[in-house]
């Protein structure tokens, strides 16, 4: 069962009123899909996206009560603009990125995103098309500093040297297929849990997952996209789940601010490029502790949104 995570937080802030458009790039579930079209009601729309093809079947079926108001599309999330242009959208009211991997995706063994079941090291979000992720590790061959440095730059991993080599020298002497494989070699890399909260290959599974992905160079054009797909008013809400996401969001958001600078005459104006957008929170918005009891993945999630500014 897929829980949404910050739920009332992101719909509240989404401010999803009748006849209003939205674009759910990451639909995932359908879960805040469903509550922006009951609010959106009699006459909204929504465009949802997403680069798993089984999220838009299952989607399909969980939406369809709301008929011809929801459009949904197997596409990456970076290629908004010209899915939106195709199917007759112009702007939108409210834009969601909801990031990260599903619960659906985690909980399939054979989607190789989680070493918890053993599965195919697969790790592919969009499941027609790209690299495995086990075959993207055979592409290194013996370049275990090219491994070390997507680890290091992908998952943050301080043990990235490490766990490369032994990766390399396991696969020479047998390719890696599997995910409880992987996660065997990394713990055994780094001396195993030794008590600690995290398994030791949730890094190395992370930067993998990105990579296989181009995740964030997917965020960093789709955040510029929907800024510019945004009516005038219109909000651009992103949930993230790793500093990595988080960062670039914050950053991105930050340049589009513009900066005001108070004049020694009086009064202020605004330094470098006009403002694009206003934040709606100065800081970004984390889960409640009870949300993180009752679903552990809302961890390390943040949520942070901006107002499109008017002329």
């Amino acid at each position: 069962m897929h829980i949404p995570v910050l739920f009332h937080e992101t719909v509240a802030l989404l401010d999803p009123r009748p006849g209003a458009c939205f674009l759910d790039g990451t639909i995932g579930g359908a879960g805040h899909a469903e509550a922006i079209l009951r609010a959106t009601a009699p006459d909204g729309r929504l465009l949802g996206l997403d680069r798993d093809p089984a999220a838009i079947v299952r989607c399909t079926e969980r939406l369809a009560p709301f008929g011809a108001r929801v459009t949904l599309v197997h596409a990456a999330f970076a290629s908004m603009a010209e899915v939106a242009r195709a199917h007759g959208f112009d702007a939108f009211d409210g834009i969601l990125l909801d990031l990260g991997v599903s619960s659906f995706q985690l909980d399939e063994p054979e989607r190789g995103f989680s070493f918890r079941n053993d599965g195919p090291l697969d790790m592919r979000m969009d499941t027609t098309q790209g690299q495995t992720a086990a075959e993207r590790l055979a592409a290194f061959g013996n370049d275990w500093q090219g491994l070390a440095r997507l680890l290091s730059d992908f998952g943050e991993e301080p043990n990235a040297a490490r766990i490369a080599r032994a990766i390399l020298a396991e696969q020479a002497r047998e390719p890696i297929r599997t995910t409880q494989r992987l996660a065997d070699i990394v713990e055994r890399a780094v001396g195993g849990r030794r008590g600690a909260p995290r398994h030791p290959a949730t890094r190395t599974f992370q930067a993998l997952r990105i990579a296989v992905n181009a995740e964030l160079d997917q965020l960093r054009a789709a955040l510029e996209t929907a800024l510019s797909l945004l009516a005038p008013g219109g909000i651009l809400a992103v949930i993230t789940f790793h500093s990595l996401e988080d960062r670039i969001v914050k950053q991105l958001f930050r340049a589009h601010e513009g900066r005001e600078v108070s004049l020694p005459q009086g009064g202020s104006r605004y330094e470098g490029v006009p403002p694009r957008v206003t934040r709606l929170h100065r800081h970004a918005i984390a889960p409640t502790p009870e949300e993180c009891a009752a679903n552990p993945r809302a961890r390390s999630a943040k949520l942070r949104a901006v107002r499109r500014c008017v002329p």
